[in-house]
């Protein structure tokens, strides 16, 4: 079977550092993605290195094997230099788009290759967006171009319902940057499947614009960037120091973490009213 030259070579070095923090703790918390170390201590190599790390040898083996799959179309339209580009560059985006929407958040942290890999699988779904994609045990394949809008959506909601442990904030960054140095690299093939490019990258940027209007988005349940009048309609009562409007904003200005204690429980009262 005729492989990618550049992801064994990923591969390869990602197992060699990934084995390495699974055998020393230490390691693995000295370069994993940690908000405060890279904000704070201005540690940035952490947004390169925390993608050659995994969290025990199923993640790295699911985020190897979709790397492998995939990787060998890419290389041969891209050539071993720009592929490698690909999937550095998504890697390093999805890192970068993690730590804006944790940047309230010093503890967060994470590890994986998964914004790379997605950045490889959005950019092969450009380029062969009628294709199918199959997976193990299931006995037919999904067109990639169902599969790469799904991937997106999911993305999306697993970022606003913070749902599972996984980073989906990651996954977006990277499959945005993915898709856009297939435009930056082949223009002629990013215009032939224009249509592909347009699903993805138009609810991602509807997505962002809305959470860099109001950051409260990420953090209300079921709230979108509505006018707050629009969702509040119950009686506060007296009792109640703050307004949800006056909690919102201060959300927009300083973050979840700028709330106090007394500030949060409100919050989640006001969530259970609505």
């Amino acid at each position: 079977m005729t492989q990618s030259i550049i992801a064994t070579l990923i591969i390869v070095f990602t197992f060699l550092v990934t084995y390495q923090g699974e055998k020393d703790r230490w390691f693995k918390e000295e370069y994993l993605f940690w908000t405060d170390g890279i904000l704070m201590r201005k540690e940035y190599i952490r947004l390169l290195s925390s993608g050659f790390l995994h969290s025990g040898w199923w993640h790295f083996g699911f985020n190897m094997f979709a790397l492998f799959s995939f990787s060998y179309s890419l290389e041969y339209v891209f050539g071993m230099t720009n592929f490698a580009l690909i999937y550095f560059a998504s890697l390093i985006g999805g890192s970068l788009l993690a730590l804006y929407f944790h940047r309230n958040h010093g503890d967060y942290k994470a590890l994986g290759a998964s914004g790379a890999v997605s950045g490889v699988v959005m950019a092969s779904i450009v380029l062969f967006p009628e294709g199918e994609i199959g997976f193990i045990l299931i006995p037919f394949g999904i067109k990639s171009w169902i599969f790469g809008t799904l991937y997106i959506l999911i993305s999306i909601f697993g970022i606003k319902t913070q749902a599972g442990n996984i980073g989906h904030d990651a996954h977006l960054g990277g499959a945005i940057i993915g898709t856009l140095m297939v435009c930056a690299l082949r223009p002629e093939l990013a215009i032939a499947n224009w249509w592909i490019v347009l699903l993805i990258l138009l609810p991602c940027a509807v997505f962002l614009c809305l959470v860099v209007k109001n950051p409260a988005v990420l953090f209300i349940d079921g709230y979108w960037g509505e006018e707050v009048h629009t969702i509040k309609t119950y009686k506060i009562p007296r009792k109640k120091k703050a307004t949800l409007d006056e909690l919102l904003d201060k959300i927009s200005r300083e973050g979840i973490d700028g709330l106090s204690a007394r500030e949060k429980a409100l919050l989640e009262e006001y969530q259970r009213d609505l």
